[in-house]
């Protein structure tokens, strides 16, 4: 299967879950162009850097418990919070301390990183990311080069952002074993 049809691939994912997952279907094209970018990446070693706004820390915690699961039978990924790296992430304010953070970063992963961040585009979290690239972005109330954008005020956006999981795990799986051609 070849990149183009990681959009054709991830339709037929999103079918199967039927009703539940419908909302995804108009989107999938916003969806599959990030993600296969992030997936990409990953696929060539960089770790993962999980970033999230303060309301979705719950977040954070389901995907690092979740994405190395002693029930997936797949290689183990690099994914570490941004606080776990540097305890004091959310007290920083200004472009100097993130350059430092930052440079503390690329010192230790050699540049062999991307961030992830989830949670609302003007959240200063998520400043960090948004200075680099390569960043993956599931971002609210705004549109984000590199981002799948959704409603802050959603009512079913917890369900949503699961759901999301759900369909990236099964995203990277498909990519890992060769299931799916995710490179552009």
């Amino acid at each position: 299967m070849n990149a183009s049809d990681f959009a054709q691939w991830s339709l037929d994912v999103i079918r199967e879950e039927g009703a539940s997952l419908s909302w995804l279907e108009e989107q999938r094209f916003d969806w599959t162009n990030p993600l296969s970018l992030a997936l990409e990446q990953i696929l060539n070693s960089k770790t993962i850097i999980l970033i999230t706004d303060t309301k979705r820390k719950w977040f954070e915690t389901y995907i690092l418990t979740s994405i190395n699961s002693l029930k997936l039978d797949r290689p183990l990924l690099p994914i570490v919070s941004i606080d776990s790296l540097y305890q004091h992430y959310s007290n920083i304010s200004g472009g100097e301390m993130i350059d430092v953070v930052e440079d503390m970063i690329s010192l230790s992963y050699k540049d062999d990183f991307i961030f992830w961040y989830i949670g609302k585009g003007d959240d200063k979290r998520a400043d960090i990311a948004k200075r680099k690239d390569s960043s993956y972005f599931w971002i609210f109330d705004e549109e984000f080069h590199n981002g799948f954008t959704l409603k802050s005020h959603d009512k079913m956006l917890d369900i949503k952002l699961l759901q999301l999981y759900k369909l990236f795990d099964a995203s990277l799986s498909a990519a890992m074993f060769g299931e799916v051609d995710v490179s552009s």
